[in-house]
C-alpha cells in the first residue's frame, strides 16, 4: 500500500449549508467536487470516503485541510 498522505484541498474548512440526507466527505483531497467525494480516490486504495448523516437543516465545517482529527470536521489543524 501506498504511503501518500492525503492533497489540501484549501486552507480552510468548507463552510456548507446541508439539508438532511447522506453526505459524503472526500479524504484524500483529489475530488473536484469540494468537500464531497467524487471517486478520485479509486486509484489510492488507502483513502475512503467518510460518512455524514445530516437530521436536520445546519451549517457544517468540513475539513479542507485534510489534517483533522475530527474527520470529517474541521478541527483547527489548518491553523498549524
Amino acid at each position: 500500500m501506498s504511503d501518500c498522505k492525503a492533497e489540501c484541498t484549501q486552507n480552510s474548512p468548507f463552510a456548507e449549508d446541508l439539508e438532511p440526507g447522506t453526505y459524503w466527505w472526500c479524504s484524500c483531497g483529489k475530488s473536484k467536487k469540494g468537500a464531497f467525494c467524487d471517486g478520485a480516490h479509486k486509484e489510492e486504495k488507502k483513502f475512503k470516503p467518510v460518512k455524514v448523516e445530516i437530521t436536520a437543516d445546519q451549517k457544517v465545517f468540513l475539513c479542507g485541510c485534510k489534517k483533522t482529527k475530527a474527520a470529517p470536521y474541521c478541527d483547527g489543524s489548518h491553523k498549524e
